[in-house]
């Protein structure tokens, strides 16, 4: 009965069990019920205000709908008969207040902008939560740089050892690209809070309604525009999707470092046992497994953009109901990219990095050879391709010891490094890798002075981007406040 009420309309009551599931956005509705309520509450106070409801219905609805606010939907919203949790929210509105008040809640405005600004309001604060959670990622990346500005490590191209570096600036080049991330994040939280609450079912409405007031109280920055475009579109979903998809490949990049870098080959680093498995058989294993996960939840939230990208992608104007299946594939990806960012920050808080390996490792290779290549330039004359040419010629006989580097010199261009000044002891300074991490202080590289000045100058930013955040949140939860607190006033007005 109350589904005929809420629903039907001018359809005959023959939908089976079978069409009606697959009708059904139950499933996903649980994540935006609570939004629901409050536009609800919004949306009656505008209609009492101007005058569109009269004060005894609206108190009576208010005060069903405070119940909901302040302890949850009532179970029997989400029962099965109904198509979705807006369906079922009002019958149990309806069966608290009777159908001649509760009935009319739902004038002046449709399902369609009712869902698009539930969701609006849910990835928003979703948005924001995961942009606190990247900048906490952030700021753990930033207290290991400064711990290990003087930490030297092999840098990789092609995966092959390329030059010597510090952690500090490998971590710091995973910093600027998380902040990046944040800036998109921004970018999309900006377009996403305008409000399409009185857009209908994408024509307006001849009521006399006051989209300003209820975008107001719902914390958004603005109404929408354009009432067709307010329910029909989800490119906010796709921007979101975009922003989330892109930094987990960013955080997969780095899982699969912090992978190879556990291992017995590598040893850079221990994971502690709070972030890693062991096998079902093999006792000694300790397995990165949180690293894994995260490293393909990047293809969960590839693949919930690709959904969501392809669902809109042939829509016409305005609205169809096939954006009730673009849902679920955001809250997928949104979620996916929230826990993972939020378990790889507390993996590196945990881990423990080794020096020594590292070390090791960074003058494997002849990492150094570019650096000889420029004291050779810098201080011998020689113009860089001739250098080059010497030194990868003594690279292929094996060795960068004075003779080879020598000999290398007369076969390559005729000419005798030694005596032009070069000794053992400065072949030996400029193939020792401290040595040419130091040389690098131009801005950007790894010297540990110009990564003490680079750490100071991000930390600025995130400073930056976590004072944005937050007041974000703030304005959010001040707006909230000040509609319950207006729809409380009004359930005792006289």
């Amino acid at each position: 009965m109350q589904r005929d009420l809420v629903r039907r309309g001018r359809l005959s009551d023959d939908r089976t069990g079978e069409v009606a599931h697959f009708l059904s956005s139950m499933a996903a509705d649980h994540r935006i019920a609570d939004m629901d309520v409050l536009v609800d509450m919004a949306h009656l106070l505008m209609l009492e205000r101007q005058g569109i409801m009269v004060t005894d219905a609206a108190q009576a609805i208010m005060g069903a709908l405070l119940g909901f606010h302040r302890d949850g939907v009532p179970p029997e919203a989400y029962d099965e008969e109904f198509e979705d949790i807006h369906a079922g929210k009002e019958a149990a509105l309806i069966a608290r207040v009777g159908e001649e008040f509760g009935g009319r809640l739902h004038m002046g405005r449709s399902r369609n902008d009712e869902v698009a600004t539930c969701i609006r309001m849910r990835l928003r604060d979703d948005l924001i939560a995961l942009m606190e959670e990247t900048n906490d990622l952030r700021g753990v990346l930033l207290a290991l740089a400064g711990e290990h500005r003087e930490t030297i490590m092999p840098g990789f191209t092609h995966l092959q050892h390329a030059q010597p570096t510090t952690l500090a600036h490998h971590l710091l080049a995973y910093e600027a690209a998380f902040g990046r991330d944040v800036g998109r994040l921004r970018d999309a939280l900006v377009r996403l809070n305008e409000c399409p609450l009185g857009a209908a079912a994408f024509a307006s409405t001849g009521y006399p309604i006051d989209r300003e007031m209820t975008a107001s109280l719902l914390g958004f920055d603005r109404p929408m525009g354009n009432s067709m475009d307010a329910v029909s579109t989800r490119d906010f979903a796709l921007e979101a999707l975009s922003a989330c998809a892109v930094e987990m490949a960013t955080l997969s990049r780095f899982c699969e470092e912090i992978i190879l870098w556990s291992s017995a080959f590598v040893r850079f680093v221990t994971l502690s046992d709070g972030y890693s498995s062991t096998s079902s058989i093999m006792p000694q294993k300790k397995n990165p497994d949180t690293a894994e996960i995260s490293r393909a939840k990047a293809g969960t939230v590839a693949g919930a953009f690709t959904a969501a990208l392809t669902i809109t992608r042939g829509l016409p104007m305005s609205y169809n109901r096939d954006l009730q299946e673009l849902t679920p594939h955001l809250w997928q990806g949104v979620t996916a990219a929230r826990e993972s960012v939020a378990v790889f920050a507390g993996l590196l808080r945990t881990a423990a990095f080794h020096p020594e390996p590292m070390a090791e490792e960074a003058a494997v290779g002849f990492s150094t050879a570019t650096e000889l290549a420029d004291v050779l330039v810098r201080e011998f004359g020689l113009p860089f391709r001739t250098a080059h040419s010497v030194v990868g010629r003594a690279v292929r006989k094996g060795a960068l010891d004075l003779d080879t580097v020598e000999a290398s010199a007369v076969e390559v261009a005729g000419i005798s490094l030694c005596d032009r000044g070069l000794t053992a002891e400065r072949l030996a300074s400029a193939l020792d890798p401290a040595v040419s991490v130091a040389s690098r202080g131009i801005c950007g590289g790894p010297a540990p002075a110009e990564t003490a000045r680079a750490i100071t100058e991000r930390e600025d930013a995130l400073k930056d981007d976590r004072q944005w955040v937050a007041g974000r949140r703030e304005a959010v939860a001040a707006a909230i406040g000040r509609l319950v607190t207006e729809c409380e006033r009004l359930c005792v007005h006289e």
